[in-house]
């Protein structure tokens, strides 16, 4: 069957989204935005954000158009409040009360434009102890139990970037709850504040795990559980040329084609027996050792082994099904990884490269008959 594609540049085409500009979890949350069609407009401060890179390379501002409004000037709320007006969902990600205080807090944008999804970003939440706190990713899933989990014992907890608290607990939680909220906007004529905390959407990422620990089938450390390392069927081993394959055999189908085709047929028997892991995982380890990556991954090659080698950030983008299926994909010079997910009748792609601070006023202006945007520009 052959679906026809609705003109546009994805799912969102047609929202408007303001960003006020930040670091980390917020400007990714507007990428996803932006990636799903949304027209995504960053309101930049003059001198830019902390710990920012170079502009040209940051494709978190990707599919964006970018202005500059110094909120600390006179007319500088006025100016978000006039752009506030005419936009779908807000984005921001500063401390509990600093949007206020800047004078384009909830209120004041809903005193312009009840329909409005407001949604805030942070680490600890709009309330509690820590509200005012600062903090990073690590800190955050610190404390939700979550941290403690990955690594080896005996070791310090391994830091898994700021991939689990800043974008899966925090982002992808502030996008859910913007869509949700801009559906019961549509639905209600009202808007809403979203709270997106990422030790909210950190905690609830681990609910499986908290009921398996409920229920006695999960150990409440390091290294001594099925999906933590604790299994020598699930994991990672080195290769000859000090390189990684990941192991996920868990069922007992993929546990067989994987003893079988590692050559140890002699452990077939020790997928259950939790004595023999210590043996197992010694085996394996060392029939590992024995080859290189590269032939262990040609050894599992069109096998249902749940066996894959570890690779590399620039190696990725080369793997045959990686680029079979475009999930990378170049624009203006840089790799990146495509939009996700895909749809069937309304594709998205990466339409402009990451948005150059102030570089689009005069469009925005325009476009959403926000005339006094323009003025003084430069300011």
């Amino acid at each position: 069957m052959t679906t026809a594609t609705t003109p546009g540049q994805g799912p969102l085409t047609g929202v408007r989204v303001l960003e006020l500009a930040g670091i980390g979890p917020g400007p990714f949350a507007a990428m996803l935005l932006a990636d799903l069609g949304a027209d995504v407009v960053r309101v930049d401060r003059p001198g830019g954000p902390g710990l920012a890179i170079n502009p040209a390379y940051d494709v978190t501002n990707r599919n964006k158009r970018s202005v500059i409004i110094n909120l600390k000037a006179p007319d500088g709320a006025a100016r978000v409040l006039d752009l506030a007006a005419h936009a779908d969902i807000l984005v921001e990600g500063y401390r509990p009360g600093v949007a206020e205080r800047l004078g384009v807090g909830p209120e004041a944008c809903h005193a312009r434009n009840p329909k409005l999804v407001y949604g805030r970003m942070t680490g600890w939440g709009q309330d509690g102890p820590l509200a005012e706190r600062a903090g990073h990713d690590i800190a955050y899933i610190a404390l939700t139990g979550t941290l403690g989990m990955i690594g080896t014992p005996g070791e310090p907890p391994a830091v898994p970037a700021n991939l689990l608290g800043d974008y899966a607990g925090g982002s992808l939680y502030l996008v859910v709850g913007v869509l949700a909220a801009l559906h019961h906007a549509r639905v209600t004529g009202v808007g809403q504040v979203v709270d997106a905390a990422i030790v909210d959407g950190t905690s609830h990422l681990a609910a499986m795990i908290h009921g398996m620990v409920a229920a006695g089938g999960w150990q409440d450390r390091r290294g001594a559980n099925l999906l933590d390392g604790g299994c020598p069927y699930y994991g990672t081993y080195e290769t000859a040329d000090g390189r990684y394959m990941a192991v996920g055999a868990l069922e007992p189908q993929f546990y067989d084609e994987f003893v079988r085709v590692l050559g140890i047929p002699e452990h077939a028997d020790a997928r259950k027996d939790w004595t023999r892991w210590g043996e197992l995982r010694e085996a394996v380890a060392a029939r590992f050792k024995s080859r290189t990556r590269d032939e262990w991954t040609a050894a599992f090659d069109g096998t249902d082994a749940c066996v894959a080698p570890v690779l590399t950030l620039t190696e990725a983008p080369h793997h045959p099904h990686l680029a079979a299926r475009g999930t990378f994909t170049d624009h203006g010079g840089i790799t990146q990884p495509a939009p996700a997910p895909r749809f069937s009748a309304t594709p998205t792609a990466v339409r402009t490269g990451p948005a150059q601070p102030g570089a689009d006023t005069e469009d925005v202006a325009r476009d959403w008959d926000v005339p006094e945007l323009s003025k003084d520009v430069n300011r």
